[in-house]
């Protein structure tokens, strides 16, 4: 008879440690070692190693190149929007520092909420003349790069339902003041697979964005490059831009390497719709 409550009680006490861990990482949204979980869980390593090590596979873990685990999406886009743009900041991170290092300018990760552009992450250029932007700045998604290489590529439905509710303000005199011309310049970002920001919210300063897809080939995100007109000339556009695109790139697959399509599961498109219509 003991030896049957054993094994009954056994398959709960490993729920019982992937539900530590879990809960663990879901405090520490950068990342922790497995030394750090192993103490934080109170679990020997090879205890802590083993359940990390499937929780991986199963993609409910996220182990990036320095060894650190965090949330996974698949387990994220379960939860919070909060949980899931932490591990999208995660994923994002190298191709960002890349892209940082190959450019010299100041770098943006960012996604629709509502109407608005959320910035995720900032790695500023190390010039002394940079454009400055911070984690948790909001910014309207028509005159922005951000915005536009997400807007664009929305299904035609929802993309006209979040125009409806624009209402135009004039930063410079190169902003975009009627949907007309936004739908037209739209249409060029799908075309040519990104978008700028020429002068459009402060004058001297030029931005580039590309599109980032998830596993259902749906815009997730956007990041962007962007500086003073002196150096992201318009000759030069085409140059960031091809940067741009190519880490734009690597970030969906890592997402989609990431992600297991999930029915019952919103997408980040999805949740900013619903976002949207709270907001009108």
């Amino acid at each position: 008879m003991r030896r049957d409550r054993e094994s009954k009680s056994a398959p709960i006490g490993v729920i019982t440690k992937v539900l530590q861990i879990l809960e663990t990482l879901n405090d520490s949204p950068t990342g922790m070692s497995l030394k750090d979980v192993a103490e934080k869980t109170a679990l020997n390593k090879t205890t802590a190693y083993r359940v990390l090590s499937h929780l991986v596979q199963e993609r409910y873990v996220f182990r990036d190149p320095g060894g650190a685990y965090a949330i996974g999406v698949r387990l994220a886009r379960l939860g919070s929007g909060a949980s899931y743009q932490a591990t999208l900041r995660k994923i994002s991170r190298p191709m960002l520092e890349e892209l940082a290092h190959v450019t010299g300018e100041t770098i943006s990760l960012a996604v629709l909420e509502g109407r608005e552009v959320l910035y995720l992450d900032v790695i500023e250029s190390a010039h002394t003349f940079r454009q400055v932007s911070h984690i948790g700045t909001r910014h309207p998604l028509y005159c922005t790069a951000l915005g536009k290489a997400m807007l664009a590529y929305y299904p035609e439905g929802e993309r006209e339902y979040l125009l409806s509710g624009i209402t135009f303000e004039r930063f410079t005199a190169h902003t975009i003041t009627c949907a007309a011309n936004l739908q037209k310049e739209l249409c060029m970002i799908r075309r040519r697979g990104y978008s700028l920001d020429n002068e459009e919210v402060y004058l001297g300063s030029r931005c580039i964005g590309a599109p980032i897809f998830d596993d259902s080939n749906e815009v997730a995100a956007a990041l962007s490059v962007s500086g003073p007109t002196t150096r992201v000339t318009r000759k030069a556009v085409s140059t960031f831009a091809a940067a741009a695109r190519q880490a734009a790139t690597e970030v969906s697959k890592s997402l989609a390497a990431m992600s297991n399509s999930c029915v019952a599961c919103p997408t980040p498109r999805q949740q900013n719709v619903s976002l949207a219509s709270t907001r009108t």
